[in-house]
């Protein structure tokens, strides 16, 4: 290939596709593409920390209140995961609410990070025939048992594989996350999630100001701009600092559980050495960190 000035006929062009896909995404700043970024060092704690404190000073000026906007970074030593008891979940869908007002993600309309899905006893696992609509006047439903679907924390996560910005990328401790400021909106990395765990923000974010949450990580639930994708993050504004996710809290059935996989007395390691678990769809070898369990 030749070069100009150090810059090959296949980089220019792959930034002209990241340009092209910046504009389809409703992001106008091409400096998003993989052509830039390439170019651009690793920030350092005080640059990082200039970033924070704009990003505070524009949500004040915006909502009119002040944001703690977290930056922990992955401890050593662990490596979060989920387990949720299918025996035990009733699909009340209150860990849906719980993450909805946890993680300022936007009430109309609305976007939710965790779907539960409504299944036929009779059939087991049969995502063809699942619902997520069921609305019963009370639940459970007889005949029926509820599978709620979030991201599921993969080893080898489809999405940042083809997330063409590095926008997204999985953390130490497991936790795969998104940088705002680098998604260009194109949506691939919700083409490849098999588990449709990711959304994306058609409009600016509509969260009541009585209702926002201002203890945030910048990795994580502070708010997001229009055109970006967003996801379940564990709550990692919580966790990495000692408390479970808000979902796990919320839960009134005790079916979901949360911990350090590497620590041998955690109630998830109890969970994954004694009881039935399995994983979705294994046979993508995603290898969630996410599992499911019946422990009755």
């Amino acid at each position: 290939m030749n070069e100009a000035n150090g810059v090959s006929r296949r980089e220019f062009l792959c930034a002209v596709a990241g340009c092209t896909a910046a504009a389809a995404g409703s992001c106008v700043d091409v400096t998003h593409t993989p052509f830039f970024r390439e170019r651009l060092r690793e920030l350092t704690p005080d640059e990082l920390g200039a970033i924070v404190a704009r990003l505070a000073d524009s949500y004040r000026e915006r909502y009119g209140r002040d944001f703690e906007i977290g930056t922990e970074p992955a401890q050593d030593g662990v490596e979060f995961a989920y387990a949720l008891d299918l025996s035990r979940c009733v699909g009340c869908r209150r860990c849906v609410h719980a993450c909805v007002e946890e993680n300022n993600q936007s009430r109309d309309p609305e976007v939710q990070w965790i779907r539960v899905l409504q299944m036929d006893k009779h059939k087991g696992i049969d995502f063809a025939h699942a619902t997520p609509y069921y609305d019963p006047e009370t639940v459970p439903e007889p005949g029926h048992f509820y599978v709620p679907v979030a991201c599921q924390q993969c080893r080898n996560p489809p999405c940042v594989k083809s997330c063409p910005t590095g926008a997204t990328w999985q953390e130490e401790d497991g936790i795969t996350v998104i940088d705002y400021e680098w998604c260009i909106g194109c949506r691939c990395c919700i083409s490849a999630c098999p588990y449709g765990a990711r959304r994306f923000n058609w409009a600016d974010p509509a969260v009541p100001d009585e209702e926002l949450n201002t203890r945030t990580h910048v990795l994580g639930n502070r708010p997001r701009p229009r055109g970006v994708v967003e996801k379940c993050t564990f709550c990692i504004h919580r966790v990495r600092q000692g408390l479970y996710p808000a979902c796990v809290e919320a839960c009134p059935t005790g079916s979901r559980k949360f911990g350090n996989l590497l620590d041998p007395t955690s109630e998830i390691r109890y969970v994954l050495e004694h009881k039935r678990v399995f994983v979705l769809k294994a046979e993508l070898n995603t290898l969630p960190r996410f599992y499911y369990f019946y422990g009755t």
